[in-house]
């Protein structure tokens, strides 16, 4: 069972909305919590590559004020924010991780989900972690170095969104929004024991294009499914400058919420018919899928319709890799993580005739997963089969690869069909590290797989919101 927050900066965005409402604090005071736990807990986690107090605390000031008078924006006005430094952001650096980014800018353009925050009044305070060009699974880059999990901070916190885990995990904000085109706000979500969303590809706009094209979405990653769904009504809407961009909601994420689980039918694969799993894992997953089963759901133990797509996916993704890197010109590769250099070269000779059969099976993969949820209306696996692992090594120890993907199998396949998949909370193992519960569901019907979070968010007790847990 969770402990309750005992200081603003563990209190939820909807927690903050209603007490900044009833008068009982400030969006100042919020604020001014979540920046002093950024000077409490960013060293051991880093977290962060920049903060801006000063403007900070200037924005926090106009939502008091509008408070005050009566006339807030909405429930996302002065709740402090953090965004993924690959979203451009109008005054701040967007350096990607990388070493091949200049800070001088200009840099004068919001990307859609930065503008949409704006908009709604949040106090934008600072911009997270992420490895070089957001490209693998841990979080950790030439440039800043590794962030780590608040659990452990001896633990990776995932990647690429693994700044923005740790980032809410700890208090230091309680959301923000990462981007995920092979797992990257499920991964550090299920290393840091806090909720994230991949959206339906095209939901919450992106722009410029990503450069992993349509494998990429973004989304929320909070400590509630509550936060979630508020956050999704603030950054999806459409966006002419995504070519991918669906059309606005009609209405809110918020509503049917708490509807429960009752008649919905579930599959549960363990192992997606190719993976391995921790038993500490495999059990926590068990024990969460039987919590949904005695709300009212009817599960059926069922794999996928397809098999690992990882060649697929490799010839995918380092080819896009590769064109990220490109403007720099040859050099580009003596200055970039290691790993992603090897990447690239493994793959420069991939054709075009390559790149095509990948997205026919992208297309295949789509396909099956429709007519799977003919039958199945959620999909529920592992997020991970694994958990966190020390910073020191880019795969657990004794793993067959140190390649992101040889230990994210169940996370990848869903940014190939393009459906949404959230990762909640599910426990913690003997030795204290967060396990993570992915619920996929058919595209369109984001609506359904955070209505099914919710529901285990209820059935298990837990509302997962905790202090942060100390460093070891």
């Amino acid at each position: 069972m969770s402990t309750r927050p005992t200081t603003l900066a563990d209190l939820t965005a909807a927690e903050l909305s209603a007490g900044y409402r009833a008068g009982d604090f400030s969006p100042v005071e919020a604020t001014e919590a979540a920046l002093q736990r950024v000077s409490e807990r960013d060293e051991a986690l880093n977290a962060f590559v920049l903060v801006d107090e000063e403007s900070a605390l200037a924005s926090a000031r106009e939502s008091a004020q509008r408070y005050q008078d009566g006339a807030p924006l909405g429930p996302a006005d002065g709740v402090p924010t953090s965004m993924k430094d690959v979203f451009l952001t109008k005054g701040w650096p967007t350096l990607r991780g990388s070493r091949l980014i200049p800070e001088d800018g200009p840099w004068e353009v919001d990307a859609p989900a930065v503008a949409r925050l704006r908009e709604a009044g949040a106090v934008l305070f600072g911009k997270t972690t992420t490895p070089e060009f957001a490209w693998k699974g841990t979080t950790d880059s030439p440039r800043y170095g590794a962030t780590a999990s608040p659990y452990d901070t001896s633990t990776h916190a995932g990647g690429s969104s693994g700044g923005a885990a740790a980032a809410v995990g700890a208090g230091m904000g309680p959301w923000t929004v990462g981007t995920d085109a092979g797992g990257s706000v499920r991964i550090p979500a299920s290393f840091t024991g806090t909720f994230a969303l991949k959206p339906t590809a095209g939901l919450v706009p992106m722009y410029p294009t990503p450069p992993y094209g349509t494998l990429a979405h973004a989304g929320p990653m909070t400590r509630t499914v509550t936060d979630a769904a508020i956050l999704m009504d603030v950054i999806t809407g459409y966006d002419p400058r995504d070519w991918c961009a669906l059309p606005t909601p009609r209405t809110s994420f918020v509503d049917g919420l708490g509807d429960g689980v009752a008649g919905l039918r579930m599959a549960f694969s363990r192992d997606m018919g190719y993976g391995t799993n921790d038993p500490e894992v495999e059990r926590l997953v068990e024990q969460a899928v039987h919590a949904l089963a005695e709300a009212g759901a009817e599960v059926e133990e069922v794999d996928p319709p397809f098999t690992d797509p990882i060649e697929d996916f490799h010839v995918l993704w380092f080819t896009a890799a590769a064109k990220v890197l490109e403007p720099y010109g040859q050099e580009a590769l003596d200055i970039v993580d290691p790993a992603l250099r090897n990447g690239v070269e493994e793959h420069r000779g991939d054709t075009v005739m390559q790149e095509l059969a990948a997205t026919a099976l992208r297309q295949a993969m789509g396909a099956a997963m429709g007519e799977f949820h003919q039958t199945y209306d959620l999909l529920l696996t592992p997020t991970m089969p694994i958990t966190s692992f020390t910073t020191e090594r880019q795969s657990p120890e004794g793993w067959r690869s140190d390649l992101w993907t040889s230990w994210t199998p169940y996370t990848y396949p869903f940014n190939m069909t393009q459906q949404p998949a959230a990762s909640v909370p599910c426990g913690l193992t003997s030795a204290g590290l967060p396990v993570g519960l992915q619920i996929v569901g058919r595209r369109h019907d984001d609506a359904t797989v955070l209505r099914a979070c919710r529901a285990y968010e209820v059935a298990s007790g837990e509302q997962f919101v905790r202090p942060p847990q100390p460093g070891r």
